[in-house]
């Protein structure tokens, strides 16, 4: 029987990010799928977990050890990238046109002897794969979303919104940029909220009785799941070329028309995943 490990360095139940959200939902749907998948810490796993499992689906991996990334890359695994881990600072942004020099590249092996490099949008796999010349980076282009966060966004979309207001997420992380998005919305004298962190649902929530989203962050987004939850709540959004999601073709759709899309491209996803991984599925 085929034995299947998750790592992450964390899980939806210690942070609430949008990795580890996303992680939470394909986690889920795995394990309704194959018969044993396990989920590890990244700074947990031993090379003795290495030769437990036969199947390894890789998020994030910055604690994870020097002997294990080395012993796992003889190993049938693929890369769930949430951001780009084979950059010292993981931070493209810093560099002009993306593009860092070598001596800043990091985890290179770990990348080409992975199955498939998974990224979160077109946007996101071109930048990995012109930092690392691979073949193997695949878009999913989408998120991953449990079915309650979807019945409250398609409950959002009928919100009845009075004039139009603008909604600033408060981030203590700086390239988030929420200063300047409060600046925008000050130099329009433009009515705004900030939407505090919180709780997912309680965030689509509050999130959604705004008419429209200022994100104006200063480095790449490999998708920007809050964009792409604030359009299927029916929200304008005002944003930049940082963002992904804009560069996906169904970025035009909003409302209730990219709730469905996304939830069939969630089906997609976890069976892409499947089926690099598994081949067929497990037998």
């Amino acid at each position: 029987m085929s034995k299947t490990l998750f790592i992450a360095d964390f899980f939806a139940n210690q942070i609430l990010g949008g990795g580890e959200l996303n992680d939470a939902v394909l986690l889920e749907r795995l394990r309704q799928t194959l018969s044993v998948v396990d989920a590890l810490p990244s700074h947990e796993v031993r090379l003795s977990d290495c030769e437990a499992y036969d199947n390894f689906i890789v998020s994030n991996f910055v604690n994870l050890s020097k002997k294990v990334k080395d012993h796992l890359q003889s190993k049938n695994y693929v890369i769930y990238e949430h951001d780009h881990k084979y950059l010292v600072g993981r931070n493209p942004g810093v560099y002009p046109n993306f593009e860092p020099p070598a001596s800043d590249i990091i985890n290179r092996q770990f990348y080409v002897k992975a199955r498939a490099v998974f990224c979160q949008s077109n946007f996101h796999a071109a930048i990995v794969k012109a930092n690392l010349g691979l073949d193997n980076v695949v878009s999913l282009g989408g998120n991953l979303w449990p079915e309650e966060h979807f019945e409250v966004m398609e409950e959002m979309c009928k919100y009845s919104r009075g004039s139009t207001t603008y909604a600033v997420i408060q981030s203590p992380v700086l390239h988030k940029n929420t200063s300047e998005a409060v600046q925008y919305c000050e130099a329009l004298q433009l009515e705004y909220g900030l939407v505090l962190p919180q709780e997912p649902v309680s965030f689509l929530r509050d999130l959604g009785t705004y008419t429209t989203l200022v994100f104006l962050p200063k480095t790449p987004e490999t998708l920007s799941r809050v964009v792409v939850e604030a359009r299927m709540m029916g929200m304008a959004t005002k944003t930049t070329s940082n963002i992904g999601a804009i560069h996906e073709e169904w970025f035009t759709k909003k409302g209730l028309d990219l709730i469905d899309y996304m939830r069939r491209r969630q089906e997609e996803i976890i069976e892409m995943v499947l089926l690099i991984i598994f081949e067929k599925g497990e037998e």
